[in-house]
């Protein structure tokens, strides 16, 4: 016998698994852009 669909808490997990998915990417952006920003351009000029 299959098995009643309860679409409200199927709706809500994809919810929350593309949030935490988000977040995840979000992250590693800002962990991306942290690194860039503690190491120096080698075509930055120094002391300008």
């Amino acid at each position: 016998m299959p098995r009643k669909p309860n679409y409200d808490f199927e709706r809500r997990e994809r919810e929350k698994n593309k949030a935490a998915e988000a977040a995840k990417k979000a992250q590693a952006k800002a962990d991306r852009k942290a690194a860039e920003q503690a190491t120096p351009d080698a075509d930055a000029p120094d002391g300008a």
